[in-house]
């Protein structure tokens, strides 16, 4: 295809790879916090906006569309320009976005800054490519994962961080909080991250763009917003249906183009295709622990399960989860030293499966959950550490960033299914508590069993890809450049 795939690794001193690895990974950690900012205050978004229930949820399904979107192709234009100005890009859009959101009073503005954060989440394949490149190869196996597993820390502890800042000061400050994260992201990016040479000479595919917002924007759309216009609606239908018909454009365009914005030819590959797909499943069995778990701590005892905690305290209770996930990580590298990635993201997802059961029990107490939350955390940092190395192990050099966009995009699709599936099951077991309707306790243990289905699921499909080496160290790329024809 007329790509040239650059191999060069930059001999970096071991102090500076650290240093490069923890600013990457706290840049990952405060991207995804970005996620979880407008949680404490959506109950009062219409109110505060002076809007319908229905118009300020748009706040929240802008990020998650713009994020779905810009993964994939900001991850291709980091293999074709280079990581570090694609970076920068992502952390001044974050940065504009948070401004933006932090000096308006009124819904459009905000929805238009909500949607420029969701452009820092391609910071995280953007991270790991930069970490495959210039991290040692004994070390880059757990950077990676830790970069990884930034995702789902910076969602575990921005809730009691967003929370404490939601409830003593004004709402705006959790956007000026999200403006100084852009702003100090953006200076290390520009200071830190040293440049790379692109790994191809391929050129941008603006309709193959096109196509995969098209197709990503009217699958998402109803997923998220099928439980308010109904499943079963015109909108829903005909959105879903348009999806079908792009994807199919999509892909008969990509199999055509010389350099296309996805390589389907590589995303199909049985290592990457069942990676990806194990990816949907754990993001799904992660974020059934976000919708679950703050409801239980949150509702009043009356409805006989509930433990009446406030949001601070959820948040709290539920923070560890977060630290878990990152510790968890460089034990994953060195477990998978032994027996392979493959081997540490089935242990992820079996982790993960157990805990839900076990959480039939576990959610009678605050300190119940908090292990529960734990166990499950734990689950995902062994899984989610495993997945840049399945991925990067069956793609070439040329294709890191993309690969784990596309990586990355799988779990954002996985929490999306999850929280309309979920909050389905919420929704349609519910009981009247105080005039409030709320779910039943019946529907929450359906939930969790349904979550430790999903992880099941993983871990099957984990089991049908093809046996890694045990691989702490990648070996170094030859200095010479190849070409692909």
């Amino acid at each position: 295809m007329g790509a040239r795939q650059v191999n060069s690794r930059p001999d970096a001193p071991p102090s500076h790879s650290r240093l490069l690895v923890s600013v990457l990974c706290a840049a990952g950690v405060s991207v995804s916090l970005m996620q979880t900012l407008l949680i404490p205050i959506i109950p009062e978004l219409p109110k505060l906006l002076d809007t319908g229930a229905s118009n300020a949820s748009w706040a929240i399904t802008a990020t998650l569309l713009t994020a779905a979107v810009a993964t994939p192709v900001f991850g291709r234009l980091g293999d074709m320009y280079g990581p570090k100005p694609m970076l920068i890009s992502c952390a001044v859009l974050l940065t504009l976005g948070s401004l933006l959101a932090a000096v308006t009073t009124s819904l459009l503005p905000l929805i238009v800054g909500r949607g420029l954060q969701g452009f820092g989440i391609p910071i995280i394949p953007l991270g790991i490519s930069v970490m495959r490149s210039c991290v040692p190869p004994e070390r880059v196996g757990s950077a990676m994962g830790m970069m990884s597993a930034s995702l789902g820390v910076g969602g575990a502890l921005g809730l009691p961080l967003a929370a404490l800042i939601a409830q003593n000061y004004d709402w705006h400050a959790l956007f000026w909080f999200g403006a100084g994260l852009g702003v100090a992201a953006l200076l290390a990016f520009v200071f830190l991250v040293p440049h790379l040479p692109p790994r191809s000479n391929d050129r941008f595919d603006p309709v193959g763009a096109v196509l995969l917002a098209v197709a990503l924007v009217t699958l998402l759309l109803p997923i998220s917003k099928g439980g308010i216009w109904g499943w079963t609606s015109a909108m829903t239908l005909i959105l879903f249906g348009c999806s079908a018909v792009t994807f199919v454009v999509f892909a008969g365009w990509q199999l055509r183009v010389s350099a296309p914005i996805v390589d389907l030819r590589t995303t199909v590959r049985r290592p990457v295709l069942t990676t990806n797909l194990a990816s949907i499943a754990v993001a799904f069995a992660m974020f059934a622990m976000s919708l679950v778990a703050p409801q239980v701590l949150e509702l009043p005892p009356s409805t006989g399960y509930g433990l009446g905690q406030s949001m601070v305290q959820t948040g709290l209770w539920l923070a560890p989860g977060g630290v878990a996930m990152m510790l968890t990580s460089p034990v994953a590298a060195r477990v998978a030293a032994r027996r392979g990635y493959k081997f540490t993201l089935v242990t992820g997802c079996l982790i993960i499966a157990a805990a839900y059961l076990m959480g039939l029990k576990l959610l009678e107490t605050a300190p119940g959950v908090l292990v529960l939350n734990f166990l499950v955390a734990v689950g995902v940092g062994f899984a989610f550490a495993s997945m840049p190395a399945l991925i990067n192990a069956a793609v070439p050099m040329s294709e890191t960033a993309a690969a784990n966009g596309i990586n990355s995009l799988a779990r954002s699709f996985g929490t999306s299914v999850a929280s309309a599936v979920i909050g389905a099951v919420l929704a349609g077991m519910t009981v009247t508590v105080a005039g409030h309707e709320a779910p039943t306790l019946a529907g929450i243990q359906v939930a969790l069993l349904i979550a430790a289905g999903a992880a099941v699921v993983a871990a099957g499909l984990t089991l049908l890809i093809p046996t890694d080496r045990p691989a702490a160290v990648e070996p170094a790329p030859e200095p010479a450049a190849t070409v692909r024809g």
